[in-house]
């Protein structure tokens, strides 16, 4: 992982940064469960010179484990309390996965911390549509972040789209799951945190725009998930990577990161997600 890579202390954790790029506002990046900054270098790599900043969620990568369990509110808390140890007025949030549920925390939470918003491979949580039963028995194992062999074996059915496809690929992705294990308490800790939470309530009322990324080959979160968030929040935006898997950020890179670049550079005065659909179809 390239760029400024320092520890700020919030409370009583130690959590791991990274900031590199260019620009007046970062892009805060939220990861999936249990993985940490050795996860982005593909996507990082395809955004160029754009400003982001990534952190190890507690328990994962380099940040310390609290003490007891934390719901996903107290963690957006923790995340503006990072952005103020940095600095951060304002940032630009992209969440995926498990990330994904967290930066919709965070931009309900704290609506004027957040200027744009990115949900990729994501949902609302209770309320969306499940994903394929062995997908879903896979991740909440986190063997695949110890073992190689277990992650090509389960990569198929858990990732689906490229990782299906080629097992070059799946042992590329190896490479970066394999980097930084998370602590297993901490793995359960993230499981907790999820569970039972839902944006289902106040969907709707988040004021940024927001752009949903996902892979039509996506057996973890299926994309009725994704068309049930562009839907649902006002001014979203859809993007679906032909063919990709739950982790088309990193193996359809360039792809998701001229989508990204593309919205985050767009006037504020846009038309809600919904209209500019319509227009496009005219």
């Amino acid at each position: 992982m390239t760029g400024d890579v320092r520890f700020v202390d919030v409370g009583a954790l130690r959590i791991r940064v990274s900031e590199r790029g260019r620009g007046v506002r970062p892009l805060l990046l939220v990861p999936g469960i249990g993985t940490s900054l050795e996860i982005w270098p593909p996507l990082l790599d395809a955004l160029g010179d754009l400003r982001t900043l990534a952190f190890d969620p507690p328990g994962t990568g380099l940040s310390s484990l609290p003490a007891l369990p934390a719901r996903l509110p107290r963690l957006a808390g923790l995340v503006t309390d990072v952005l103020d140890a940095l600095g951060h007025e304002q940032v630009d949030v992209l969440g995926v996965s498990w990330g994904g549920a967290l930066a919709q925390q965070i931009a309900h939470q704290a609506p004027q911390r957040v200027r744009r918003l990115v949900l990729a491979a994501t949902s609302c949580g209770l309320g969306s549509i499940p994903g394929h039963p062995l997908a879903l028995a896979a991740m909440a194992n986190p063997l695949r972040f110890h073992s190689r062999s277990y992650f090509e074996l389960v990569a198929p059915s858990v990732y689906g789209g490229a990782s299906r496809r080629s097992q070059l690929q799946r042992s590329d992705e190896a490479e970066l799951w394999l980097r930084r294990p998370p602590s297993l308490r901490g793995y359960a800790y993230q499981l907790m945190a999820i569970a039972g939470w839902s944006s289902l309530p106040w969907l709707h009322r988040l004021p940024q725009p927001a752009l949903v990324l996902a892979g039509s080959e996506d057996p973890l979160v299926p994309l009725p998930n994704a068309r049930l968030l562009a839907g649902r929040i006002p001014g979203a935006a859809l993007h679906v990577v032909e063919g990709g898997g739950h982790l088309f950020l990193l193996n359809h890179a360039a792809e998701s990161a001229a989508a990204i670049r593309e919205f985050l550079d767009e006037p504020g005065g846009r038309p809600p997600g919904a209209l500019r659909r319509l227009l496009s179809r005219i």
